[in-house]
């Protein structure tokens, strides 16, 4: 069923068997590029183009879709390329001086956005946490500014621990493996494991403290919303006064990181049980491929739950791709003519990272 790298031709009953499985295989993986591609560029252009999403809520939503939209651009596509290749010659071919670099840029671009994700996760945790239980100072705590440089800080840290096995061990490198049907960290057979797998054992450990911390935060979250609920419901009308209060839409923003954090950890605990037993001694051919793919389909979950979950995000579908209502008043149009005649979203960003006090 997996590439079968000796000389010899298997009999027309085995390839047969193989070959439809690893046909509908390569249909999932061509399945995936579509809708992991599709689904995050509407995820971006909808937290970019319309103005109710240019928050920091948003803005840490977008640099989740960018971290899955390069798993489907890059990554996904560069499996499918091999499994084309592996499936018209029969064989898996060796490879050669092109497909060598390339596996240096999708392997560590596979396990940045992975690491990206978890850290993303975990700050969407915490500004919806400051924003449930501290709403009066959530505009001056959360500001986009910060917002932005810890983006960046994630992406920095992420694919500085992409990188660190080839650092630390020059026996390291990357190869497209058989199995997983991805390009993994690869070692020399002819050397003792314990001594390079040990360094792998820093993923699982790094990733299960932050989603820890992450289901530990949003537990705090939701009780906060429990306890809000209950007095308001005893309170009745009462508790629609004052400015203390929750919104709306705080909490169903809430709601839907809980979902986003439950969502990876499930996608993330096969990748997690893979890489321990690995450590231990265990040799999971089959189960390396679900492992990585289960992982790599959550790139297309988190659109999924937006749809579901997000009124705001339907809403931001909705105008972007509906035709836009014609402007009545002068106001309006000249709103309306300011903004086309901005500077891109992505402009717009870097202003108020640089300069905050212009855009008070």
């Amino acid at each position: 069923m997996l590439g079968n790298s000796s000389g010899r031709s298997p009999n027309c009953t085995d390839w047969s068997q193989a070959s439809a499985g690893d046909v509908f295989k390569l249909f999932l993986m061509v399945l995936l590029v579509v809708v992991i591609s599709l689904g995050n560029l509407v995820s971006l252009l909808v937290f970019f183009r319309v103005r109710q999403f240019r928050t920091s809520q948003g803005y840490l939503k977008a640099s989740l879709a960018l971290a899955d939209l390069a798993v489907g651009l890059i990554v996904v596509p560069y499996s499918v390329y091999r499994e084309v290749n592996r499936l018209t010659w029969g064989v898996e071919p060796e490879m050669d001086k092109y497909e060598k670099p390339a596996c240096f840029i999708t392997g560590p671009i596979f396990a940045g956005c992975t690491f990206v994700s978890i850290s993303t996760i975990f700050l969407l945790s915490v500004e919806r946490s400051v924003a449930v239980l501290k709403p009066l100072h959530r505009k001056a705590v959360i500001t986009k500014r910060r917002t932005i440089w810890l983006i960046v800080a994630s992406w920095a840290m992420s694919c500085c621990l992409a990188v660190v096995p080839l650092l630390s061990s020059p026996d390291i490198t990357f190869q497209y493996n058989a199995c997983s049907k991805m390009c993994n960290y690869a070692f020399p057979t002819d050397k003792p494991p314990e001594s390079h797998w040990n360094i792998m054992l820093l993923y699982p450990v790094f990733d299960f403290s932050v989603l820890s911390g992450t289901f530990a935060i949003n537990a705090v979250t939701f009780a906060a919303v429990h306890q809000y609920c209950k007095k308001r419901k005893q309170l009745g009308e009462e508790a629609q006064g004052g400015s203390n209060q929750v919104s709306f839409s705080d909490i169903t923003a809430a709601k839907t990181i809980g979902i986003l954090t439950f969502a990876f950890s499930v996608s993330f605990l096969p990748i997690a049980v893979f890489v321990v037993g690995s450590v231990v001694g265990y040799q999971w051919c089959k189960f390396s491929f679900y492992a990585f793919w289960i992982l790599t389909s959550n790139s297309c979950w988190n659109v999924a739950i937006y749809s579901v979950w997000d009124p705001k995000f339907r809403q931001g579908v909705r105008e972007l791709f509906n035709k836009p209502v014609l402007i009545s008043t002068s106001q309006d149009a000249a709103c309306s003519q300011e903004e086309h005649s901005s500077a891109p979203a992505c402009v717009a960003v870097f202003k108020k990272m640089f300069r905050p006090e212009s855009n008070r």
